[in-house]
């Protein structure tokens, strides 16, 4: 039986009612076959974007491995870079120690020369009595001999008294004592710059070693004296507990150098060069709980206001062409604060001075404890 046989045997309602179960499932089906569409499209959809975060992520990892080695390479020449301005940095310190000495040389020679020429003074008249005591010495023993033999010494007696005349020898029991006493006090003055020249000079270890901070100072002293003796006093006010601290001695050295020469210039531009009277460099150093504090106080000028900001600053200067070169308080903050783990800053008033203030750590990773401190009052 076909089909148009069976639908010409159903009535128009029959007819009716079938053509609508047919057009149901016919949307039925539809719908099925939307939904399907709607999921592959779904799926595809998913797939893609799948896809796009594959290849994002791919991408993003291209640009991690270029960046790392971008930034690897960098690494290096950073690494490089500071290698390179840790030498310049090292070769600048010893070219200013270098220049420091240079500048120094010729007051350390006066230095010298004014105890080795009192040396040569004091020797020189010495001599002179001894040879005039030696002479009238063997003249009396001419005496005592010709006594013992029974022999005439009017001849001898008159000659002695002229020796003993001529050797003034009341003055010589005064004076031959202080001339031997001067000469070696020249000569321990002499053996003192020369140990602090020594000692100043004298390449330290390139680790921190514990230094007794009032002997490194007084070596400074001495070697800057030339520098300030015309023109100032200088004072030194050190606890005498301070325990050894943990420095680049030979740096530490240059830094209260550098403070010093500064001081005295600051000085010399108040007074004129010393002939309009004299100022007073104090150095003082306290013991904290975990530090040490220094202070150099000078009765100079002070420093101008447009200047504190950049006195730290490399080749900075307030001082004339050919005077400072600019160097000495930025090593000396370099030394100070890099090296030391430490700081330093300043208290200044115009017309009445100014005082640094250097802290240094009591304890050292690489030293382990430090000695007991007391606290700063």
């Amino acid at each position: 039986m076909t089909t148009g046989t069976v639908l010409g045997e159903l009535s128009l309602p029959e007819l009716t009612l079938k053509v609508d179960a047919l057009e149901r499932k016919l949307r039925a089906k539809e719908k099925t076959i939307r939904v399907l569409i709607q999921r592959v499209e779904g799926s595809a959809s998913e797939v893609h974007s799948a896809f796009w975060v594959l290849e994002q992520n791919i991408a993003l990892e291209k640009m991690v491995v270029k960046r790392t080695a971008e930034i690897n390479a960098q690494k290096e020449q950073l690494a490089q870079a500071l290698a390179e301005l840790q030498g310049a940095q090292a070769k600048l310190l010893q070219a200013q120690k270098l220049e420091a000495i240079g500048q120094l040389a010729a007051g350390i020679a006066h230095e010298v020369n004014t105890p080795t020429q009192y040396v040569s003074d004091n020797t020189a008249f010495a001599k002179r009595a001894v040879v005039g005591l030696i002479e009238t010495l063997q003249a009396s023993l001419a005496v005592v001999q010709a006594v013992q033999e029974g022999r005439d010494t009017s001849t001898l007696i008159p000659c002695v008294d002229s020796l003993l005349k001529t050797a003034k020898i009341p003055y010589l029991l005064v004076q031959l004592p202080r001339a031997l006493d001067q000469a070696q006090e020249g000569l321990g003055r002499v053996a003192t710059i020369v140990q602090a020249m020594k000692e100043f000079s004298h390449p330290s270890s390139a680790e921190k070693t514990p230094v007794n901070l009032r002997e490194a100072i007084e070596t400074t002293i001495a070697v800057a004296r030339h520098e300030w003796k015309y023109l100032a006093d200088v004072d030194l006010a050190m606890d005498p507990e301070m325990p050894p601290v943990p420095v680049l001695r030979n740096e530490f050295n240059q830094v209260i150098l550098n403070l010093i020469v500064n001081a005295a210039h600051a000085i010399g531009g108040v007074t004129a060069g010393g002939s309009e009277g004299r100022g007073k460099i104090t150095i003082a150093g306290r013991t904290g709980v975990d530090s040490v504090e220094i202070r150099i106080t000078d009765t100079g000028s002070g420093i101008p206001l447009h200047a504190r900001a950049k006195v730290f600053e490399p080749f900075y200067t307030t001082k004339a062409v050919g005077k400072g070169t600019g160097q000495g308080l930025a090593i000396a903050y370099s030394v100070i604060v890099d090296k030391h783990q430490g700081s330093i800053s300043f208290e200044t008033e115009p017309g009445q001075g100014t005082t640094f203030i250097i802290t240094l750590p009591l304890r050292d990773a690489g030293l382990g404890a430090a000695a007991p401190a007391k606290d700063i009052p």
